[in-house]
This record gives structure tokens, C-alpha cells and sequence, in this order.
């Protein structure tokens, strides 16, 4: 390695270590307005580290999945629905179904993290790791494989692969977590619906590798679980939120 390449990796280790702690910081604010909890994050940040490690050894990813990599991923994925920040709350937190309207706007959470991220690009003149896994993840997360999925109906491998993996490890979460309005369901009817999208919502190979390790997701959920407290906190929010937008003079 030259020294000018020392140097670039010097910058980027300094870059992801940074994002790191921003990362964590920015995602509890952002789950914070969306009732997440903090053991979400590290939910979905170890699930994904685990898949990724899965398929360290496919013949498809084992290039892209180096250890550098499945560590960027790992810090990446805590901002993954960075853009949510941007959404109203009446929206965000609405405890029954959207309108097609309202699931526009919430579909625009893709596309603002996305140019967020690229203002900081813009602004900061770096461009490339780990800013470009991460706008990749934050925007792709949300398309499917069968091209069915938002915001550029992307199909295949067109989806960057953290965005595929992200998929499962977000959809899993999101089955299997209790909100305010819903209950989680059981890990095997989670994992059933994952597999019933294999090859539509989902790339193959990467569900039949979530198959084989579905019992590392639930040893996760589990040591990772919410308690009752972190329910209270959810329920405390998403209250005063409701009563705070309903107080606002209508425009």
C-alpha cells in the first residue's frame, strides 16, 4: 500500500469511526419521534451483522463481504430510516392505516435521507465510504426484488446489496415488534412470511441464508427485547404527540 492509499483508508477509518457515534445519535432521535426504542437499533444492527457474516462464504457475495465492509454495514444500519425525521408526525405515528396520500408522504422518507446524505457530500467535499453504503441502504431499503418496491422500482441485483440485506433484517424487525397499535407476531410466523417472499420482496439467496440462521434473529430479539418501561415511554410519546397535533390551529 502506497502512502497515498494509507492515507485515504486513514481518513476513511476516521470517517466511519465518527459516523459511528453520529449514527447512534441521529438514530435515537429519529426513533424517538417514531416510538422506536434504543434496543432497536441494536436489533437491527446485529441482525444485519449476522446475516452478512451468513454469506461471507456465498459464492455471489463472498467479494463484497469483507470484514470492513460488514463492519460499515453493521454502523450503517442504525440510519436507516434517518429520512422519518423529515415526516409529520401526524403521519409517522398514526395508529391505523394511511390514506394513499398519507403513504406517499411516508414513502418520501427514502428519498430524504438520501439527499441529506449527498448535501453533506456536497458540503463537506467527501464522496465515497461509508456515505455511499449508507445513502444506498437508506434509499433502497424499500425495494424488492421483483421490482414492486419504492422509491426507483429497482429490481435484481440493481438493488445495492446493504439495501437487500437491510430488507429482512427490516421486515423481520417490524413483524416481530410491539407497537402502541399492533402486537408483534411469533418468530416462526415472521419467518414464514419472509419466506413467502422469497424471490419477490426478497433476493433468494439471501432469505435461504436467513432461514438457516432464523434462530440467531430470535436469540437477538431476545437479548435485545423491550420492556415494560420502554413500552410506557412509546405510549407517553405517541400520546402527547396525538395531543400536541391536535391542539395545532388548522391551517
Amino acid at each position: 500500500m502506497n502512502l497515498r492509499d494509507s492515507s485515504q483508508e486513514t481518513v476513511a477509518d476516521s470517517v466511519l469511526e465518527g459516523m459511528a457515534v453520529v449514527a447512534f445519535t441521529l438514530a435515537k432521535l429519529a426513533g424517538a419521534r417514531s416510538s422506536d426504542t434504543a434496543n432497536h437499533i441494536w436489533r437491527i444492527q446485529h441482525y444485519l451483522k449476522c446475516l452478512a457474516q451468513r454469506l461471507q462464504a456465498h459464492p455471489r457475495f463472498a467479494a463484497a463481504l469483507t470484514e470492513p465492509y460488514i463492519n460499515l454495514l453493521y454502523f450503517s444500519a442504525p440510519l436507516h430510516n434517518l429520512g422519518t425525521i423529515g415526516i409529520p408526525d401526524w403521519i409517522l405515528l398514526k395508529p391505523s392505516s394511511l390514506t394513499p396520500a398519507e403513504q406517499a408522504v411516508m414513502k418520501t422518507h427514502t428519498t430524504l435521507a438520501h439527499d441529506v446524505i449527498e448535501q453533506v457530500e456536497r458540503n463537506f467535499g467527501y464522496k465515497g465510504e461509508p456515505f455511499t453504503t449508507l445513502k444506498e441502504m437508506a434509499h433502497s431499503h424499500h425495494e424488492k426484488w421483483d421490482g414492486s418496491g419504492y422509491p426507483q422500482g429497482l429490481s435484481g441485483e440493481q438493488i445495492p446489496l446493504s439495501a437487500r440485506l437491510m430488507a429482512i433484517a427490516d421486515v423481520y424487525e417490524g413483524l416481530i415488534s410491539n407497537r402502541v397499535y399492533k402486537v408483534g407476531v411469533p418468530h416462526d410466523q415472521a419467518v414464514a412470511v419472509i419466506f413467502q417472499a422469497r424471490g419477490s420482496h426478497f433476493d433468494p439467496d439471501i432469505v435461504d441464508a436467513f432461514i438457516e440462521i432464523q434462530d440467531d434473529f430470535q436469540g437477538i430479539a431476545q437479548r435485545y427485547a423491550d420492556t415494560d418501561q420502554d413500552m410506557q415511554r412509546m405510549i407517553e410519546y405517541m400520546a402527547n404527540a396525538i395531543a400536541e397535533e391536535a391542539e395545532l390551529p388548522a391551517s
